[in-house]
């Protein structure tokens, strides 16, 4: 066995660029800390991205990578894990690389059930092109792009992929360097596509977009940390609580003038594909979720198709001769 791997060991040589004070920061040390940990060697780690501020993850990783071109980050994965299932493979996009223009191809990364590990890193706003609106944006944003403030319905990352038929959704936010860690780690278990959606602060562009969550005083109030098996439970004190009402088919909160709490509260089911759906979307007024939303783990890709068409890695002269084939002639 190896040596112990520490976050050095993913470090590379480049300079950090991104704004100071910006949270992709954090979100590097985690993934740092976490490839560490989970002890895969960097030289069968392939971290892949698109285009965007989130895009130069693959420099700052010491693994193999690939900047690839705008929206195609999942692609461009797929066929990789498909050609060495036995990488580690990583997937790195914002709000607007994966969820526009990249929108067709991480609903069939996902559906596929393409084992990759695919980090959504929203900040609600396309940052490296100075501030437009995104497909996350809120109603009424201003930008330059909506100077009048945006009018389109935004997207919802997680309702989104569990829409697509992902298997793994779970949500984290920069700040929480505890609690994105634990994620992270959830997600290279799960076999097959995992999507963590991970709440990032624009400090330049859309400064404090998710509120309270990075609040230390309000973020108890404001989100609910959820554990498979636990009563959902929020607030300072554990206060307050989530019940699913099967008649309205969502969640509403309970407090102490309900009665007794803990006991109200439905218990998490991280496997409940209904539970899921509402928790993704809360109302106006109700907690942010986070945590494992959904976990139902089903046959990857890869393994789907070795089991249906075997095939094997072809040595480097047998990949030339399929490239060459049968109607390749040399002009002297």
């Amino acid at each position: 066995m190896g040596a112990e791997l520490k976050a050095a060991d993913f470090t590379t040589d480049q300079d950090v660029r991104w704004c100071p004070g910006c949270g992709d920061y954090a979100i590097l040390k985690a993934v740092r800390s976490t490839l560490a940990k989970i002890g895969t060697p960097p030289h069968q780690v392939a971290m892949i991205s698109g285009i965007g501020c989130a895009a130069r993850f693959p420099y700052y990783v010491n693994s193999y990578g690939f900047h690839t071109i705008h929206g195609r980050a999942p692609a461009v994965a797929t066929g990789l894990k498909i050609a060495n299932p036995d990488l580690d493979v990583w997937v790195v996009g914002g709000d607007g690389d994966f969820l526009s223009i990249g929108g067709n191809h991480l609903l069939h990364a996902l559906r596929r059930n393409v084992d990759l590990n695919l980090l959504l890193i929203n900040n609600a706003i396309y940052g490296l092109t100075k501030g437009q609106y995104s497909p996350t944006s809120g109603i009424g944003t201003l930008s330059p792009s909506s100077p009048s403030g945006s009018v389109d319905t935004p997207v919802n990352a997680a309702r989104f992929a569990l829409g697509a038929g992902a298997r793994f959704v779970a949500r984290t936010a920069d700040t929480l360097q505890r609690h994105q860690p634990q994620m992270l780690e959830r997600a290279h278990a799960h076999k097959g596509a995992s999507l963590v959606e991970i709440f990032q602060n624009c400090i330049v562009y859309n400064d404090n977009v998710w509120g309270d969550i990075a609040d230390k005083k309000r973020t108890a109030d404001s989100t609910i940390q959820l554990q498979h098996g636990e009563p959902m439970l929020f607030g300072n004190d554990r206060e307050k609580g989530l019940v699913f009402d099967p008649a309205e088919q969502g969640f509403r909160v309970v407090t102490e003038t309900d009665g007794n709490v803990e006991s109200l509260a439905t218990v998490h089911d991280e496997t409940n594909l209904m539970h899921a759906h509402s928790l993704a979307e809360l109302k106006a007024g109700m907690p942010v979720v986070l945590g494992v939303i959904y976990c139902a783990p089903a046959i990857d890709y890869t393994t789907a198709m070795s089991n249906g068409v075997p095939y094997q890695p072809l040595a480097r002269d047998d990949l030339q001769a399929l490239i060459n084939g049968n109607d390749t002639w040399q002009v002297e």
